[in-house]
């Protein structure tokens, strides 16, 4: 109780400080504040839950290998040992918070918004789906391109210990491990000022992490193969989002005039979806990226996919340099985060370049012929 109480003081601290910085922010401040108050609210002690009569047992089930995850994070992944996802919180709404994405409309570099603390990054985050939706309609009447998502979770970066939630506890195993080992990367390491090297260093800890996690489940060669599946499938959708990326690129810098992009644009668009439906007949009919594709395809949404993934080969290949060690792998990506931006950005881009030459090398691939260009393969 004390700790919990403590943290209110420091969070209630946080907000007036933050305040301080900009009048035109203490809404966006203030919702911020309320909505974690609220998580820190309703945690409960995971064990206490499994003691209870009243815990429902699919509820049980799911917090027992949240448990077991979360030993192996900190004893096989060498993640942050503290108090997060060692309580539950059930916050009664399907997302945690919604995100929103903005780009130029000609343009695929996101909008960047800065916090004292997290740093800038490029997206905005919001504790519900109103004051969200109110800052996306306001980025679009001026033109922008806009991505608004939810989210199952995120981190306060170790600033308080963070609940497992009903918004993501439905998942299963695998998907609970990958975004437990995600959330606990970002307090491991995290850069500020670099969204794309946080989430690429992040995913690919959850992909290393959800690998060796289930090898040393009983029975793991069934899960372990689905997983792969998934991955494969992403690796491809990737790929997708990359080649469109490459061909919006080449159009803004033509020098055309607004409308003549527009209509470029939209035919790009309108090839992705037909290099999609090619995708899907590969998968055997597989639908599940179906939504991300039919809703608000644009800049912002493509934009988003780069930060998350484009240095991932980056982070795989430093772990393949020390021979899976994590501990040396965990100190050199430090080292790597504080360089001077330049330097880390271009050493992010030799590495990146290493995994994919070794790709060519040891694991060639037929590549998949699209509507518009080839996408290769990748089991990593």
């Amino acid at each position: 109780m004390k700790k919990i109480r403590y943290s209110l003081l420091a969070l209630l601290g946080a907000f007036v400080l933050l305040s301080l910085f900009s009048c035109t922010n203490l809404g966006y401040y203030a919702q911020a504040t309320r909505g974690q108050l609220q998580i820190l609210k309703e945690r409960q002690p995971i064990e206490s839950l499994l003691e209870s009569e009243q815990t429902d047992p699919a509820l049980k089930a799911k917090l027992e290998s949240v448990l077991d995850i979360r030993e192996f994070a900190t004893r096989e992944l060498l993640l942050p040992e503290n108090g997060s996802y060692r309580s539950y919180a059930d916050i009664g709404r399907p997302f945690v918070v919604w995100n929103v994405v903005a780009t130029p409309e000609f343009a695929l570099k996101p909008v960047q918004w800065c916090f004292p603390i997290a740093g800038c990054v490029s997206y905005r985050g919001f504790f519900t789906r109103e004051a969200a939706g109110k800052f996306a309609d306001d980025l679009r009447a001026r033109g922008h391109d806009v991505f608004l998502y939810g989210v199952g979770a995120y981190s306060t970066l170790g600033w308080f210990d963070d609940p497992v939630l009903n918004t993501f506890i439905h998942r299963s195993e695998a998907d609970l491990a990958a975004l437990i080992f995600h959330e606990l990367a970002h307090q491991k390491l995290y850069i500020k000022n670099d969204t794309s090297f946080n989430e690429s260093f992040a995913m690919a800890v959850e992909e290393e992490g959800v690998m060796r996690y289930l090898a040393s489940r009983q029975g793991g060669e069934e899960a372990t193969r689905r997983y792969l599946e998934s991955k494969a499938r992403r690796k491809q959708w990737v790929q997708l989002v990359s080649l469109t990326q490459q061909s919006l690129r080449e159009l803004f810098a033509s020098g055309a005039d607004p409308e003549a992009m527009r209509s470029g644009k939209e035919a790009i668009y309108a090839r992705m979806l037909e290099d999609y439906e090619r995708l899907k007949e590969l998968w055997g009919g597989f639908s599940g990226y179906d939504r991300w594709f039919t809703e608000d395809l644009n800049n912002a949404k493509i934009a988003s996919v780069d930060t998350y993934n484009y240095y991932i080969p980056s982070f795989i290949r430093l772990l393949q340099n020390h021979n899976g060690d994590l501990a040396l792998f965990y100190q050199e990506a430090r080292t790597l985060g504080d360089l001077p931006r330049a330097e880390r950005l271009a050493r992010l881009e030799v590495l990146r370049d290493e995994y994919i030459a070794s790709l060519e090398v040891d694991q060639p691939e037929e590549p998949v012929q699209t509507a518009s260009e080839e996408i290769a393969v990748e089991e990593g």
